[in-house]
């Protein structure tokens, strides 16, 4: 990525000026070729894990993705505490990290409504959505942007697995501290008749540790709702 240091954090920098000029295009194409890559045998081994937690739960289930070292995951299933929340990151070191402090400082001790995997969520969409979970809340917070107009398909809103992603979640939301970003998910949303608003994170505790850093550095971090 290329950033600019700005206190504790990081400001994106983008040598787009506005809406990637492809976006539409992209979206259109992923939307009527879905992707058909073989799974890994490590996701197919934590989905299978996630599933029969979900299969057993008798009640909502929630969807944290790119959770980290799990501090959302935590604060979600204290904040839901007759949901499942499934936090799912694609690093064995940060899902794995027992951080005695980050669970003192979330309140979070004997919370246990949740499950932290270590998967590829380009495959783990796909089996969800293949399993037909019924996923009530879908959130994906911080910081994938890739704000090279080049990667534009390695956000998750240009990414073959699009299609999957939009439609797990009664709501999505996203919170990004680069509004172009969320304003290109939206788009992309609309064109599979969902839509959405996008806000400023005001006076709400951080749910990651990059919402605390880019807050105490004094960036605007947004949210988007898609419904």
């Amino acid at each position: 990525m290329d950033e600019t240091q700005l206190g504790d954090s990081k400001v994106i920098v983008t040598n787009q000026t506005g809406i990637h000029e492809k976006l539409t295009e992209i979206v259109e194409k992923h939307l009527a070729h879905r992707s058909k890559k073989p799974y890994q045998q490590h996701t197919l081994e934590a989905f299978s894990i996630a599933n029969e937690r979900v299969k057993a739960h008798q009640g909502e289930v929630i969807l944290d993705s790119c959770c980290g070292v799990g501090q959302s995951t935590r604060l979600l299933a204290k904040n839901n505490p007759n949901a499942l929340v499934i936090g799912v990151d694609k690093s064995a070191h940060r899902i794995e990290r027992n951080d005695e402090e980050l669970i003192e400082r979330t309140d979070t001790q004997g919370v246990n409504n949740y499950l932290l995997l270590r998967a590829d969520l380009n495959d783990f969409y796909r089996l969800v959505a293949q399993e037909k979970w019924q996923v009530n809340q879908h959130y994906i917070l911080y910081p994938n942007p890739w704000p090279k107009s080049k990667h534009i398909q390695r956000r998750w809103h240009g990414s073959a697995v699009f299609p999957e992603i939009i439609s797990l979640g009664k709501r999505i939301t996203l919170r990004s501290n680069w509004r172009l970003y969320l304003e290109e998910f939206l788009i992309a949303a609309k064109l599979t008749n969902r839509t959405g608003d996008i806000c400023k994170v005001e006076n709400s505790p951080a749910l990651t540790p990059f919402e605390a850093k880019y807050q105490a550095s004094g960036q605007t971090c947004w949210q988007l709702d898609i419904f």
